[in-house]
């Protein structure tokens, strides 16, 4: 069942059309407003709107967090990465960002850090990560190559994926560990998460896999990984980007502007 709001119009907004201007989460048995004031019956009271100092409370109980949704599409022919958010406001909202493209991003209220009287914070895309099976995602650049496999060894709960080449320090533990087999290396196949790294070896933990294991092959199997996309921060990709704020709280707040970094994508 959908949820019920109450809807208000501004037959006096700035371009003169008029509009739906805002959705309030209170619903009244009756309105009106006297001596400008604003009036709404609940439960057979009388209760005067704007007077309370509390916000967001409605008949003596506090109400659902305020939201926001608008879009950004500047350049809409074009895709983008959405990198970071930047809030001309008093307080830091949380934020949720979905494109035509990607998976959901995200920024908590605790990742914003206030500069100049205005909140920063990082898009963290929420995907793909572990046992990820939409194959439109592994055309995205999240996921990097480390070569083939000599062989493998181990348990499930610590596999040893050996290489002829030094691995290097890009891989890190908490990574995503994947593989594909010759001669197609078609849609690659989550193994596990990364518990240690050496020189040519890397330790996964295949019990980290959701549903049935995935055995990885004894040698000769291209090996990829994909960076927790929490940590890495990659933004999220998409020709635009509808983003959602939201606000928990009982005091007065101002949103001025929501602005966003975007930088065009070369695939």
């Amino acid at each position: 069942m959908p949820s019920l709001y109450t809807l208000s119009y501004n037959k006096k907004a700035a371009n003169g059309a008029g509009g739906w201007a805002s959705f309030y989460s209170y619903r009244p048995e009756w309105m009106l407003g006297m001596n400008q004031y604003f009036y709404t019956f609940q439960d057979g009271n009388l209760w005067r709107h704007n007077t309370n100092p509390l916000r967001n409370t409605f008949y003596g109980a506090a109400s659902a967090a305020s939201t926001l949704t608008g879009v950004f599409n500047d350049m809409p022919l074009q895709n983008k990465l959405y990198k970071t958010l930047n809030l001309e406001s008093n307080d830091a909202w949380a934020a949720t960002m979905v494109t035509d493209i990607q998976a959901t991003g995200a920024i908590e209220e605790s990742w914003f850090v206030k500069k100049e009287q205005s909140w920063f914070g990082f898009v963290r895309n929420d995907g793909p990560v572990g046992s990820f099976t939409d194959e439109t995602q592994w055309e995205l650049r999240s996921m990097n190559g480390i070569g083939n496999s000599i062989s493998v060894g181990g348990t499930a709960a610590a596999y040893n994926i050996t290489f002829d080449i030094p691995i290097g320090s890009i891989i890190s533990v908490g990574d995503f560990l994947y593989y594909a087999v010759a001669p197609n290396y078609d849609t690659p196949v989550f193994a596990g998460e990364v518990t240690n790294v050496s020189a040519t070896v890397i330790t996964i933990d295949s019990t980290t896999q959701v549903g049935t294991t995935n055995p990885i092959p004894a040698a000769d199997t291209f090996i990829m990984y994909i960076k927790d996309p929490i940590a890495e921060s990659h933004g999220v990709l998409g020709h635009y980007c509808t983003y959602t704020l939201s606000l928990n709280t009982t005091s007065a707040t101002e949103l001025f502007a929501v602005q966003t970094e975007a930088m065009k994508s070369y695939p």
